[in-house]
């Protein structure tokens, strides 16, 4: 913004020259942001692949489910039970 400021004339008051320059505007990015959110936490009963087989009785809420009588769940069905 260039000021300029006429030739002061011999009779005139000796007063200063006063300008304004239009307002300046700046576009601010703000920096990125990484927010972590915890994930769900998953548990998982350890059991064996085999067929009738049961969980370890020192788990619990696992292997022993008192709706089936104390027993796994996966061991119902099987031979000589």
């Amino acid at each position: 913004c260039g000021i300029s400021c006429p030739q002061p004339v011999a009779s005139a008051w000796n007063q200063p020259c006063v300008t304004s320059c239009g307002d300046s505007q700046a576009l601010i990015h703000p920096p990125p942001v990484l927010v972590t959110f915890p994930g769900p936490i998953l548990s998982s009963c350890p059991q064996q692949s085999l067929v009738g087989s049961s969980a370890p009785s020192d788990f619990p809420g696992c292997g022993n489910f008192p709706a089936f009588g104390g027993r796994s769940w996966w061991s119902h069905g099987s031979s000589g039970g």
